[in-house]
Order: C-alpha cells, then structure tokens, then sequence
C-alpha cells in the first residue's frame, strides 16, 4: 500500500510530465490559419489564445505572413500549477498566392478578444511595370537598322 503522500506526489509527477509534453508538442505545431481575399486585400485569420499585444510579433517575408507567440502563464494567486500543459512559445505562417502584388506600408494586425489575429495585408495598387521589349537582332545587323 501507497501511502497518502507519497501517491499524491506520483500522481503530480505523472501530470507534470504529461503536461509539459503536450506543451512542447503544441510549441512544434504551426498556429491555424485561414487565409481569405478580397478585391483589396488579404486577410489571414491566426488562432492565438491567451495572447496580448506585446506577445505577439508578425512579420511578411519570400511573400507569406509568419507570427510568433510568445505567451506568459498568468499568477493565479491561491492556486498551484497541477499541469503546464499550455505551449509558451508558439509560431504560424501563410504563404501568398504566387505573384500577389501587396502594399506593405498598409499593412495591419489586429489581436482580437476571441483569440484570434487578424494580418490584413492590402493588394497594391500599383500596376506592375511591363517588362521592356525584347528586340532581336541578327548578327551583323544593328537594332536600329529595323
């Protein structure tokens, strides 16, 4: 037979250890994402639970929005830690469809109260510039000879 203490401190040890493997594997998975288009722009919708603004950092790079988390465990005062099962620092990236043509001075990021983050990245508005005219010219023969 167990005694009393000595389960209850077993049985801590066990949910420790399963919590923060849950932790660490939630750390490795990317945020989910949704990406949507408008007319205008791109929005990508990333779930971000128990973030606050200056956890979070959003960066557009080889065209797609990457996002990293890093989240702080509250003090619950009069409560003790059982499981840590929550990942503290998490990341998330969408890639753009090929060839999109964005405006990243209008870009913006809203963190919203339902555990979300909303990247808004705006299509430019720009045409893009032509390509110049390839001329061929034969050998001996100059391009303005044509």
């Amino acid at each position: 037979m167990i005694p009393r203490d000595v389960g209850h401190s077993l049985r801590y040890a066990i949910l420790e250890r399963l919590g923060r493997t849950a932790g660490r594997i939630q750390e490795t998975k990317s945020l989910p994402v949704d990406l949507l288009e408008s007319e205008d722009a791109y929005l990508a919708v990333f779930d971000a639970p128990g973030a606050t603004q200056t956890d979070v950092q959003v960066r557009y790079l080889e065209g797609g929005v990457k996002v990293k988390v890093d989240r702080f465990r509250d003090f619950h005062e009069g409560f003790e830690m059982l499981i840590p099962g929550r990942g503290l620092s998490l990341s998330g990236e969408v890639d753009l469809p090929d060839g999109a043509e964005v405006d990243l001075d209008g870009a913006s990021a809203e963190l919203r109260d339902i555990g979300t983050l909303e990247v808004r990245v705006p299509k430019s508005t720009e045409e893009p510039e032509e390509e110049p005219a390839i001329t061929e010219v034969q050998p001996g023969e100059e391009a303005d000879d044509r």
